[in-house]
C-alpha cells in the first residue's frame, strides 16, 4: 500500500510529529531516513525489505558499509550512504571524548570508552589507551587491524605512541568480531609479551580488555595479568 493511502496519522512523518518518534517501528524510522521508495516499493516497503535482509536486525545494519548496502535490491548510492551515515552517527554519539576529565579506574571504564566503537567491527582492531600518572586518559591510538580471527601486534607498535605521549601506563584493547570476548591463548601470550616489553621500557601495562558484543573481559580481572 502506498504511504499516501494510509490514514494521515499513520504516515511516518505525521506520526512522528504528532505522536513522537518513540511510537514508530524500526521500519518506520528507517523509512524516514530513506525518504523515498522505488518504482515498485514504498519507502516503508523498502525499509522492511532492508531490515529482513540484514542479519541481526538494527545491530547488523549499523555495521554495513555503503557498498554492502548497495547490494540490497532498491538501495542506490544516496540511500546506502544515508543509512551508513546513520550507523556512524549512532557509534559516535556513544564515543567518550578524550579529555582531562576522563579517568580510568577499572576495566568497565575502558570498556565504556571503546564498546560502541568496536562491538560491531568485522575485523579485529587493536587499540591502546594511554594514561598519565594520575590515571587520566591522555590519548588513544589504533595499533593494527587484523583478520576476523587474529591480529598481529609488535611491541614497538604498541609503545611508540605511548612514548611520544609520555604515558605512564597503558591499557591494551581489542575486539572479537564473533561477539564473544573470551580470551584466546594467542591473546594471553601477546599480553604477556607486551607486558614484559613494557617493564624494560618503563611503561606499565595495566590491563588488556577484550570487547565483545555488549560485553567484555578483563585479562587482569581473569588473573592472566599479574600486577607489578
Amino acid at each position: 500500500m502506498s504511504i499516501k493511502l494510509l490514514p494521515e496519522e499513520e504516515r511516518p512523518v505525521e506520526k512522528a510529529l504528532h505522536k513522537g518518534l518513540s511510537t514508530l517501528s524500526n521500519g518506520e524510522l528507517l523509512a524516514l531516513i530513506l525518504r523515498t521508495g522505488t518504482s515498485s516499493q514504498t519507502a516503508m516497503g523498502l525499509a522492511e525489505s532492508i531490515l529482513m535482509s540484514v542479519d541481526g536486525g538494527l545491530a547488523g545494519l549499523v555495521s554495513l558499509t555503503p557498498q554492502e548496502l548497495m547490494g540490497i535490491k532498491g538501495v542506490g548510492r544516496a540511500k546506502a550512504c544515508a543509512v551508513a551515515a546513520l550507523g556512524e552517527l549512532a557509534k559516535r554519539i556513544h564515543l567518550k571524548p578524550i579529555s582531562d576529565k576522563y579517568r580510568v579506574d577499572c576495566a568497565s571504564d575502558v570498556a565504556g570508552f571503546f564498546m560502541e566503537e568496536l562491538r560491531y567491527e568485522k575485523k579485529e582492531h587493536f587499540r591502546i589507551l594511554m594514561l598519565n600518572a594520575k590515571g587520566i586518559v591522555i590519548g588513544a591510538d589504533g595499533v593494527s587491524v587484523g583478520g576476523l580471527t587474529s591480529t598481529a601486534v609488535h611491541p614497538r607498535e604498541v609503545f611508540s605512541p605511548a612514548i611520544k605521549k609520555n604515558a605512564s601506563t597503558i591499557v591494551l584493547v581489542h575486539n572479537h568480531p564473533s561477539g564473544d570476548p573470551t580470551p584466546s591463548n594467542a591473546d594471553i601470550e601477546l599480553t604477556k609479551r607486551i607486558q614484559s616489553a613494557g617493564r624494560l621500557i618503563g611503561i606499565k601495562v595495566l590491563d588488556h580488555v577484550i570487547i565483545g558484543d555488549g560485553k567484555y573481559v578483563s585479562l587482569l580481572g581473569e588473573g592472566y595479568i599479574k600486577e607489578d
